[in-house]
């Protein structure tokens, strides 16, 4: 039965909370009771106020600013958004400072194509396009995490270099959108220490028995930090990756599936192992002889150089 607004919005004060029900990402589901009936009370953030008088002081308005962790230009901070004295942080902010044009491109607002990029497109556009970005010095902060100068207290799990093969070696870093507590949203990155490996496209059969020992040790390691059974984890790989250094993204299962892990950006990297197990050829065969689909946003320069011009047939 229909109720007026005023009594509908009375009965929020009334809810008596009894537990946490679930938590995922930004909602979260409380079990209690009002008048002695059963109720479930589920609470999401609302988007963000855009409005410019509201956005020009939103920086001066949070509080209680606690850094996490920076790394060259990057850093990354819990806060209030308000007074908050009393309360847990209620926004994770990540800076960037200075920023590049690149970073501007890559965060703006923009259309997303859905493009294919051929063996061909990969050998004669991107692998150029991958070698230019690490000259231009792109992976100077994961070389400073991998050559411990820089981010080790963050630094989860490395592994023993006394045991393990240098090829086999990898460290574990908390993700930049994770708050490091809430186990139902764990995002970490592995991060492998061999440097020939710039993205999926450098997997071959012959790297299939690494794989599948990295993602088990992975599995095991996380499993014991966070008492989390390997079965409620997944990793997954970037095409095309934000950096051009191969790394893995390992998240629980019940984090909610946002632009990071839809269809066009993550494949699975169970699924990866299994289609190189399968390839036809020697054990060079590869990622790089395949067509692979993927989202670009317009203002990338992978859409402006490379792909806008091949759909206009400026290049070929």
């Amino acid at each position: 039965m229909a109720t007026s607004n005023n009594n509908a919005e009375a009965l929020i004060p009334q809810f008596k909370f009894e537990k946490l029900l679930n938590q995922a990402g930004r909602r979260i589901v409380l079990q209690g009771t009002i008048a002695n009936q059963p109720a479930l009370l589920l609470a999401e953030r609302a988007a963000f106020d855009a409005d410019e008088a509201h956005l020009s002081t939103f920086s001066s308005s949070l509080s209680h600013i606690q850094n996490l962790g920076d790394n060259d230009i990057y850093r990354w901070y819990m806060a209030h958004s308000g007074a908050g004295q009393g309360h847990p942080p209620d926004l994770k902010i990540n800076l960037i400072y200075p920023c590049t044009d690149q970073h501007l491109k890559k965060y703006a607002a923009q259309a997303v194509r859905y493009v294919t990029e051929t063996p061909a497109i990969y050998r004669d556009h991107v692998r150029p396009y991958m070698q230019a970005k690490r000259d231009q010095g792109r992976l100077n902060w994961v070389f400073n995490i991998l050559d411990g100068r820089t981010e080790q207290e963050d630094v989860l799990f490395r592994s023993p270099h006394d045991t393990t093969p240098e090829d086999e070696r990898y460290l574990l870093l908390p993700d930049l959108n994770w708050d490091r507590k809430t186990l139902g949203s764990l995002h970490l990155l592995a991060l492998v220490e061999r440097r020939d490996i710039w993205s999926l496209r450098d997997l071959k059969k012959k790297h299939v028995p690494w794989l599948k020992s990295i993602v088990a040790d992975i599995a095991n390691t996380v499993s014991r930090l966070y008492s989390i059974d390997s079965d409620m984890l997944k990793c997954y790989v970037h095409y095309q990756p934000t950096y051009y250094h191969f790394h893995i993204h390992i998240v629980h299962v019940s984090l909610e599936a946002g632009a990071t892990q839809a269809v066009g950006k993550a494949l699975s990297l169970d699924n990866i192992i299994a289609q190189l197990a399968t390839m036809a050829g020697d054990e060079e065969a590869g990622m790089d002889g395949v067509d692979l689909s993927f989202t670009l946003g317009e203002a990338s320069e992978l859409w402006t150089d490379v792909f806008l011009p091949l759909k206009e047939k400026r290049l070929q």
